[in-house]
């Protein structure tokens, strides 16, 4: 929980780096919140009410536009360690391959020692 807070406190930080615990750990809790509001809203509702749908659709998409700039901020950081633009983060837009390569991006080891985005953030 201490990364998704983390990620949240830098936000809007695009520099640096970030490892593989940290990124992995803000995803697993940013995909569990979605899921918790996505039930909470549909499933508990029962999808009967078209008003309960129409407010539970504005209510998620809430949570994801809220959650999007931390995200990429996050991702552009591990892109960062393993000594890659934060570019690549658009790599994601190429079908099946291009999410594959992003996949195997986050969990490439980091780049030994500094490189050109900050010291190794491992301490290594």
């Amino acid at each position: 929980m201490k990364y998704f807070i983390k990620a949240f406190e830098n936000y809007a930080t695009f520099s640096g780096r970030a490892t593989r615990t940290e990124y992995w750990m803000f995803y697993l809790f940013y995909t569990i919140f979605y899921f918790l509001i996505y039930g909470i809203i549909f499933v508990g509702a029962g999808m009967e009410n078209d008003t309960v749908v129409l407010v539970g659709s504005g209510l998620v998409l809430l949570y994801v536009l809220g959650t999007l700039l931390p995200l990429w901020a996050v991702s552009v950081r591990r892109l960062h360690d393993v000594g890659k633009s934060g570019w690549y983060v658009l790599i994601n837009m190429i079908p099946i391959a291009g999410v594959i390569w992003f996949l195997v991006l986050m969990c490439t080891d980091s780049e030994m020692g500094s490189n050109t985005y900050g010291p190794n953030p491992k301490g290594l």
